[in-house]
Protein backbone atom coordinates (compact mmCIF):
# COMPACT_ATOMS: atom_id res chain seq x y z
CA UNK A 1 0.00 0.00 0.00
CA UNK A 2 1.07 3.26 -0.93
CA UNK A 3 2.37 5.29 2.04
CA UNK A 4 0.35 9.06 2.51
CA UNK A 5 1.38 12.43 2.31
CA UNK A 6 3.36 13.87 4.99
CA UNK A 7 0.45 16.77 5.37
CA UNK A 8 -1.98 14.47 5.28
CA UNK A 9 -0.90 12.78 9.02
CA UNK A 10 -0.04 15.92 9.76
CA UNK A 11 -3.55 17.48 9.43
CA UNK A 12 -5.14 18.33 12.74
CA UNK A 13 -8.71 16.77 13.02
CA UNK A 14 -11.04 19.48 14.34
CA UNK A 15 -11.65 19.80 17.69
CA UNK A 16 -15.32 21.02 17.06
CA UNK A 17 -16.22 17.50 15.13
CA UNK A 18 -14.02 14.73 16.50
CA UNK A 19 -16.64 14.33 19.11
CA UNK A 20 -19.30 13.85 16.94
CA UNK A 21 -19.69 10.08 17.02
CA UNK A 22 -20.51 10.25 20.63
CA UNK A 23 -23.02 12.98 20.04
CA UNK A 24 -24.49 10.71 17.98
CA UNK A 25 -24.71 7.23 19.62
CA UNK A 26 -26.72 9.70 22.14
CA UNK A 27 -28.75 10.92 20.27
CA UNK A 28 -29.79 7.05 19.41
CA UNK A 29 -29.85 6.76 23.05
CA UNK A 30 -33.06 8.74 23.30
CA UNK A 31 -30.96 11.82 24.37
CA UNK A 32 -31.51 15.52 23.68
CA UNK A 33 -28.07 16.94 22.72
CA UNK A 34 -27.82 20.64 23.22
CA UNK A 35 -25.09 21.45 20.42
CA UNK A 36 -23.05 24.50 22.06
CA UNK A 37 -19.82 23.18 19.74
CA UNK A 38 -20.18 24.21 16.67
CA UNK A 39 -20.70 28.13 15.20
CA UNK A 40 -23.82 27.22 13.37
CA UNK A 41 -26.22 30.06 14.44
CA UNK A 42 -30.37 29.32 14.62
CA UNK A 43 -30.71 33.04 13.12
CA UNK A 44 -32.56 33.22 10.36
CA UNK A 45 -30.72 34.39 6.95
CA UNK A 46 -31.92 37.81 5.24
CA UNK A 47 -35.01 37.71 3.38
CA UNK A 48 -33.22 39.49 0.57
CA UNK A 49 -30.62 36.66 0.03
CA UNK A 50 -33.21 34.47 0.13
CA UNK A 51 -35.79 36.07 -2.25
CA UNK A 52 -32.76 36.29 -3.99
CA UNK A 53 -32.26 32.38 -4.35
CA UNK A 54 -35.89 32.21 -5.45
CA UNK A 55 -36.47 34.32 -8.20
CA UNK A 56 -33.08 32.71 -10.18
CA UNK A 57 -33.84 32.90 -13.14
CA UNK A 58 -30.56 31.74 -14.85
CA UNK A 59 -30.59 29.54 -17.77
CA UNK A 60 -27.27 28.23 -17.04
CA UNK A 61 -24.97 28.66 -13.51
CA UNK A 62 -21.93 30.14 -15.66
CA UNK A 63 -18.25 30.32 -13.87
CA UNK A 64 -18.20 33.90 -12.62
CA UNK A 65 -14.90 35.66 -13.18
CA UNK A 66 -12.08 34.03 -10.96
CA UNK A 67 -12.44 37.47 -8.61
CA UNK A 68 -15.83 36.91 -7.92
CA UNK A 69 -18.58 38.88 -10.01
CA UNK A 70 -17.62 42.49 -10.51
CA UNK A 71 -21.19 43.85 -9.44
CA UNK A 72 -20.56 41.77 -6.21
CA UNK A 73 -17.01 43.06 -5.61
CA UNK A 74 -18.28 47.05 -6.38
CA UNK A 75 -21.48 46.25 -3.91
CA UNK A 76 -19.16 44.86 -1.48
CA UNK A 77 -16.75 47.47 -1.49
CA UNK A 78 -19.03 50.11 -0.99
CA UNK A 79 -20.41 48.30 1.77
CA UNK A 80 -17.04 48.26 3.21
CA UNK A 81 -16.45 52.44 2.48
CA UNK A 82 -19.95 52.92 4.38
CA UNK A 83 -18.33 51.41 7.54
CA UNK A 84 -15.26 53.74 7.50
CA UNK A 85 -12.82 51.01 5.68
CA UNK A 86 -11.31 51.94 2.55
CA UNK A 87 -11.74 49.54 0.81
CA UNK A 88 -11.89 49.49 -3.54
CA UNK A 89 -13.04 47.22 -5.98
CA UNK A 90 -9.83 45.83 -6.68
CA UNK A 91 -8.68 44.92 -3.51
CA UNK A 92 -11.09 42.40 -3.21
CA UNK A 93 -10.59 38.50 -4.51
CA UNK A 94 -14.03 37.07 -3.79
CA UNK A 95 -13.53 33.17 -1.93
CA UNK A 96 -15.01 30.05 -1.31
CA UNK A 97 -16.01 30.46 2.45
CA UNK A 98 -13.24 32.51 4.69
CA UNK A 99 -11.15 29.56 4.72
CA UNK A 100 -10.30 29.58 1.16
CA UNK A 101 -9.32 33.07 1.71
CA UNK A 102 -7.05 32.47 4.45
CA UNK A 103 -5.34 29.38 2.60
CA UNK A 104 -4.85 31.43 -0.22
CA UNK A 105 -3.53 34.50 1.39
CA UNK A 106 -0.93 32.22 3.75
CA UNK A 107 0.06 30.55 0.14
CA UNK A 108 0.67 33.54 -1.49
CA UNK A 109 2.77 35.01 1.37
CA UNK A 110 5.11 32.50 2.50
CA UNK A 111 6.76 29.49 2.11
CA UNK A 112 6.90 26.06 3.00
CA UNK A 113 9.27 25.99 6.36
CA UNK A 114 8.01 30.12 7.31
CA UNK A 115 6.91 30.85 10.74
CA UNK A 116 3.48 32.28 11.82
CA UNK A 117 3.01 33.91 14.89
CA UNK A 118 -0.77 33.33 15.88
CA UNK A 119 -2.44 34.42 19.54
CA UNK A 120 -3.58 31.54 21.36
CA UNK A 121 -5.70 30.33 21.98
CA UNK A 122 -6.93 30.27 17.84
CA UNK A 123 -9.71 29.12 15.37
CA UNK A 124 -8.23 25.82 15.17
CA UNK A 125 -8.85 25.22 11.73
CA UNK A 126 -5.30 27.78 11.14
CA UNK A 127 -3.24 24.73 12.48
CA UNK A 128 -5.00 23.16 9.23
CA UNK A 129 -4.53 25.99 6.80
CA UNK A 130 -0.92 26.13 7.96
CA UNK A 131 -0.05 22.73 7.50
CA UNK A 132 -1.76 22.94 4.19
CA UNK A 133 0.58 26.00 3.38
CA UNK A 134 3.77 24.38 5.00
CA UNK A 135 3.88 26.41 7.52
CA UNK A 136 4.93 26.63 11.31
CA UNK A 137 2.65 27.95 14.05
CA UNK A 138 4.55 29.78 16.34
CA UNK A 139 2.04 30.44 19.49
CA UNK A 140 2.05 33.31 21.89
CA UNK A 141 -0.63 32.55 24.61
CA UNK A 142 -3.51 34.47 25.87
CA UNK A 143 -4.64 33.61 29.08
CA UNK A 144 -8.16 33.18 30.53
CA UNK A 145 -7.62 35.25 33.59
CA UNK A 146 -6.84 38.26 31.76
CA UNK A 147 -10.35 37.53 29.71
CA UNK A 148 -7.89 36.48 26.65
CA UNK A 149 -6.41 40.15 26.03
CA UNK A 150 -3.46 40.36 23.54
CA UNK A 151 -0.20 38.86 25.19
CA UNK A 152 2.46 41.87 25.99
CA UNK A 153 3.79 43.16 22.20
CA UNK A 154 7.50 42.03 23.95
CA UNK A 155 6.32 38.71 24.47
CA UNK A 156 5.24 38.40 20.33
CA UNK A 157 8.32 40.08 19.52
CA UNK A 158 10.71 38.05 21.07
CA UNK A 159 8.85 34.90 18.98
CA UNK A 160 9.94 36.96 15.87
CA UNK A 161 12.82 34.94 13.77
CA UNK A 162 14.31 35.01 10.66
CA UNK A 163 11.60 32.63 9.38
CA UNK A 164 8.75 34.60 10.37
CA UNK A 165 6.43 36.02 7.76
CA UNK A 166 3.55 36.61 9.43
CA UNK A 167 1.21 37.40 12.29
CA UNK A 168 -2.61 36.21 12.08
CA UNK A 169 -5.10 37.62 14.71
CA UNK A 170 -9.03 37.24 14.78
CA UNK A 171 -10.56 40.11 15.84
CA UNK A 172 -13.44 39.68 17.50
CA UNK A 173 -12.03 36.46 18.51
CA UNK A 174 -12.77 33.15 17.66
CA UNK A 175 -12.71 30.77 20.39
CA UNK A 176 -12.71 33.42 22.89
CA UNK A 177 -14.97 36.26 21.61
CA UNK A 178 -12.47 38.74 22.90
CA UNK A 179 -12.32 42.13 21.11
CA UNK A 180 -8.90 43.62 20.71
CA UNK A 181 -8.81 47.66 20.93
CA UNK A 182 -7.77 50.00 18.35
CA UNK A 183 -4.46 50.39 21.31
CA UNK A 184 -4.06 46.76 20.96
CA UNK A 185 -3.84 46.80 17.00
CA UNK A 186 -1.72 49.63 17.42
CA UNK A 187 0.38 47.99 19.29
CA UNK A 188 0.92 45.36 16.71
CA UNK A 189 1.21 47.88 13.81
CA UNK A 190 4.71 49.19 15.49
CA UNK A 191 6.38 45.56 15.17
CA UNK A 192 4.34 44.64 11.78
CA UNK A 193 6.21 47.71 10.22
CA UNK A 194 9.22 47.15 12.40
CA UNK A 195 10.36 43.56 10.85
CA UNK A 196 7.66 43.75 7.34
CA UNK A 197 5.67 41.71 8.55
CA UNK A 198 2.41 40.72 7.00
CA UNK A 199 -0.88 40.83 9.21
CA UNK A 200 -3.61 38.93 8.61
CA UNK A 201 -6.56 39.74 10.23
CA UNK A 202 -9.86 37.63 10.43
CA UNK A 203 -12.65 39.89 11.05
CA UNK A 204 -15.49 37.77 10.18
CA UNK A 205 -17.67 38.79 13.63
CA UNK A 206 -17.32 42.73 12.72
CA UNK A 207 -20.77 42.95 12.75
CA UNK A 208 -21.36 41.17 16.62
CA UNK A 209 -19.90 43.42 19.39
CA UNK A 210 -21.36 43.98 22.96
CA UNK A 211 -21.75 46.47 25.61
CA UNK A 212 -21.23 49.73 23.55
CA UNK A 213 -17.70 47.87 21.93
CA UNK A 214 -16.91 49.26 18.56
CA UNK A 215 -14.45 47.38 16.25
CA UNK A 216 -11.47 49.12 14.78
CA UNK A 217 -9.98 47.17 11.41
CA UNK A 218 -6.50 46.36 10.32
CA UNK A 219 -7.65 48.36 7.52
CA UNK A 220 -7.27 51.50 9.20
CA UNK A 221 -3.92 51.16 9.99
CA UNK A 222 -1.46 53.59 8.69
CA UNK A 223 1.22 53.18 7.39
CA UNK A 224 1.16 49.16 6.74
CA UNK A 225 -1.52 49.56 4.24
CA UNK A 226 0.91 47.14 2.19
CA UNK A 227 1.01 44.85 4.81
CA UNK A 228 -2.42 43.66 5.93
CA UNK A 229 -4.74 41.70 4.58
CA UNK A 230 -8.28 41.42 5.84
CA UNK A 231 -10.01 38.19 5.49
CA UNK A 232 -14.49 38.48 5.30
CA UNK A 233 -16.82 36.27 4.65
CA UNK A 234 -21.09 35.77 5.03
CA UNK A 235 -21.33 32.97 6.80
CA UNK A 236 -22.10 34.07 10.41
CA UNK A 237 -22.37 38.02 9.10
CA UNK A 238 -25.84 36.89 7.65
CA UNK A 239 -26.27 33.75 9.22
CA UNK A 240 -25.44 31.93 6.04
CA UNK A 241 -22.45 29.08 6.72
CA UNK A 242 -23.88 26.99 3.97
CA UNK A 243 -22.89 29.51 1.20
CA UNK A 244 -19.70 29.02 0.74
CA UNK A 245 -18.35 32.87 0.26
CA UNK A 246 -16.04 34.79 1.41
CA UNK A 247 -13.09 37.40 0.41
CA UNK A 248 -9.66 37.63 0.41
CA UNK A 249 -8.54 41.64 0.84
CA UNK A 250 -5.64 43.63 0.81
CA UNK A 251 -4.16 47.09 -0.49
CA UNK A 252 -1.41 45.58 -1.63
CA UNK A 253 -1.74 45.10 -5.31
CA UNK A 254 1.47 42.65 -5.60
CA UNK A 255 0.08 40.41 -3.72
CA UNK A 256 -3.58 40.43 -5.14
CA UNK A 257 -2.12 39.86 -8.54
CA UNK A 258 -0.79 36.83 -7.32
CA UNK A 259 -3.90 35.67 -4.83
CA UNK A 260 -5.50 35.83 -8.02
CA UNK A 261 -3.55 33.41 -9.66
CA UNK A 262 -4.89 30.29 -6.84
CA UNK A 263 -8.42 31.90 -7.66
CA UNK A 264 -8.19 30.59 -11.12
CA UNK A 265 -6.61 27.46 -10.68
CA UNK A 266 -9.77 26.23 -8.71
CA UNK A 267 -11.71 28.47 -11.62
CA UNK A 268 -14.46 30.55 -9.47
CA UNK A 269 -16.22 31.00 -6.02
CA UNK A 270 -20.02 29.50 -6.24
CA UNK A 271 -22.67 31.12 -8.89
CA UNK A 272 -25.37 30.98 -6.84
CA UNK A 273 -23.91 31.38 -3.32
CA UNK A 274 -22.80 34.85 -4.78
CA UNK A 275 -25.71 35.87 -6.00
CA UNK A 276 -27.61 35.42 -2.68
CA UNK A 277 -24.60 37.10 -0.74
CA UNK A 278 -24.45 40.23 -3.26
CA UNK A 279 -28.12 40.68 -2.08
CA UNK A 280 -27.69 40.17 1.06
CA UNK A 281 -25.61 43.78 1.30
CA UNK A 282 -29.28 45.39 1.19
CA UNK A 283 -30.38 43.86 4.78
CA UNK A 284 -31.20 47.04 6.83
CA UNK A 285 -29.28 47.50 9.72
CA UNK A 286 -32.19 46.71 11.80
CA UNK A 287 -31.86 43.27 11.63
CA UNK A 288 -28.05 43.32 12.92
CA UNK A 289 -29.71 45.41 15.88
CA UNK A 290 -31.90 42.22 16.55
CA UNK A 291 -29.42 39.63 16.04
CA UNK A 292 -27.19 41.60 18.43
CA UNK A 293 -29.68 42.39 21.12
CA UNK A 294 -30.57 38.57 20.78
CA UNK A 295 -26.53 37.49 21.07
CA UNK A 296 -26.17 39.80 23.95
CA UNK A 297 -29.22 37.75 25.86
CA UNK A 298 -27.89 34.25 25.26
CA UNK A 299 -24.46 35.70 25.99
CA UNK A 300 -25.20 36.90 29.73
CA UNK A 301 -27.44 33.27 30.17
CA UNK A 302 -24.75 31.35 28.97
CA UNK A 303 -21.66 33.55 30.70
CA UNK A 304 -23.47 34.11 33.75
CA UNK A 305 -25.04 31.06 34.08
CA UNK A 306 -21.48 29.15 33.95
CA UNK A 307 -19.74 31.42 36.73
CA UNK A 308 -22.56 30.55 39.03
CA UNK A 309 -21.51 26.72 38.95
CA UNK A 310 -18.69 26.40 41.50
CA UNK A 311 -15.49 26.42 40.37
CA UNK A 312 -16.12 27.13 36.62
CA UNK A 313 -14.71 30.45 35.68
CA UNK A 314 -15.42 32.57 32.18
CA UNK A 315 -14.94 36.16 31.26
CA UNK A 316 -17.35 37.55 28.97
CA UNK A 317 -16.45 38.48 25.75
CA UNK A 318 -16.99 41.66 23.95
CA UNK A 319 -17.65 40.32 20.36
CA UNK A 320 -18.61 37.13 18.08
CA UNK A 321 -21.14 34.36 19.83
CA UNK A 322 -18.45 32.34 21.67
CA UNK A 323 -16.78 31.85 25.15
CA UNK A 324 -14.07 29.53 26.48
CA UNK A 325 -14.86 28.32 29.64
CA UNK A 326 -12.82 26.58 32.43
CA UNK A 327 -14.04 23.96 34.30
CA UNK A 328 -12.95 22.28 37.38
CA UNK A 329 -11.90 18.86 35.78
CA UNK A 330 -8.47 18.08 35.32
CA UNK A 331 -8.93 16.48 31.19
CA UNK A 332 -12.07 18.89 29.57
CA UNK A 333 -11.78 16.69 26.59
CA UNK A 334 -12.79 13.32 28.67
CA UNK A 335 -15.33 15.38 30.26
CA UNK A 336 -17.37 16.47 27.20
CA UNK A 337 -16.91 13.05 25.80
CA UNK A 338 -17.82 11.95 29.42
CA UNK A 339 -21.04 14.27 28.97
CA UNK A 340 -22.17 12.39 25.51
CA UNK A 341 -21.15 8.72 26.31
CA UNK A 342 -22.20 8.18 30.41
CA UNK A 343 -24.49 11.49 31.48
CA UNK A 344 -28.01 12.24 31.06
CA UNK A 345 -30.22 14.95 33.32
CA UNK A 346 -33.69 14.67 32.52
CA UNK A 347 -32.82 13.13 29.10
CA UNK A 348 -30.56 15.73 28.08
CA UNK A 349 -27.30 16.82 27.90
CA UNK A 350 -24.58 19.20 26.47
CA UNK A 351 -21.43 19.22 23.43
CA UNK A 352 -19.22 21.21 23.85
CA UNK A 353 -15.51 21.91 22.22
CA UNK A 354 -12.62 21.14 24.05
CA UNK A 355 -10.21 24.02 23.42
CA UNK A 356 -7.18 22.36 23.94
CA UNK A 357 -7.58 21.68 20.27
CA UNK A 358 -7.57 25.23 19.93
CA UNK A 359 -4.11 25.87 21.05
CA UNK A 360 -0.93 24.76 19.50
CA UNK A 361 0.96 24.97 22.96
CA UNK A 362 1.21 21.08 23.84
CA UNK A 363 -1.15 20.67 26.81
CA UNK A 364 -2.29 24.35 26.91
CA UNK A 365 -6.70 24.89 27.73
CA UNK A 366 -6.56 21.44 29.05
CA UNK A 367 -9.19 22.27 31.71
CA UNK A 368 -10.76 24.42 29.29
CA UNK A 369 -13.61 24.16 26.61
CA UNK A 370 -15.21 26.52 23.84
CA UNK A 371 -18.82 27.15 24.03
CA UNK A 372 -21.05 28.89 21.13
CA UNK A 373 -24.04 30.23 22.74
CA UNK A 374 -25.74 29.84 19.21
CA UNK A 375 -28.74 28.38 20.78
CA UNK A 376 -32.27 30.03 21.44
CA UNK A 377 -32.46 31.35 25.38
CA UNK A 378 -34.10 28.48 26.69
CA UNK A 379 -32.29 25.52 25.45
CA UNK A 380 -29.16 27.40 26.89
CA UNK A 381 -30.75 27.69 30.17
CA UNK A 382 -31.37 24.05 29.72
CA UNK A 383 -27.69 23.62 28.63
CA UNK A 384 -26.19 25.33 31.92
CA UNK A 385 -28.17 23.45 34.22
CA UNK A 386 -27.30 20.33 32.66
CA UNK A 387 -23.48 21.35 32.93
CA UNK A 388 -24.35 21.98 37.23
CA UNK A 389 -25.55 18.93 37.65
CA UNK A 390 -23.05 17.05 35.45
CA UNK A 391 -20.10 18.77 37.64
CA UNK A 392 -21.96 17.42 40.59
CA UNK A 393 -21.71 14.04 39.49
CA UNK A 394 -18.12 13.66 37.27
CA UNK A 395 -16.08 11.64 38.67
CA UNK A 396 -12.93 13.50 37.21
CA UNK A 397 -13.97 17.05 39.65
CA UNK A 398 -10.83 18.68 40.84
CA UNK A 399 -10.95 21.43 44.13
CA UNK A 400 -9.64 23.72 41.44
Amino acid sequence: MPSLASKAVQMPASPIRKLVPYAEAAKKAGKTVYHLNIGQPDIETPAAALEAIHQLDHKVLEYSHSAGFESYRQKLARSYQNQGIPVLTEDILITTGGSEALIFGLMTACNPGDEVIIPEPFYANYNGFAVMAGLHVVPVTAHIEDGFALPPIAQIEVKITPKTKAIIICNPGNPTGYLYTQQELEQLQLIVQKHDLFLFADEVYREFCYDGAKPFSTMNLSGIEQNVVMIDSVSKRYSMCGARIGALISKNKEFMAAALKFGQARLSPPTVDQIAAEAALDTPQNYFDEVVAEYVARRNIMVDGLNSIPGVFCPKPSGAFYCVAKFPVQNAEHFCQWLLEEFSYEGQTVMMAPANGFYASPDAGMQEARIAYVLDQAHLRSAVECLRVALEQYPGKTNS
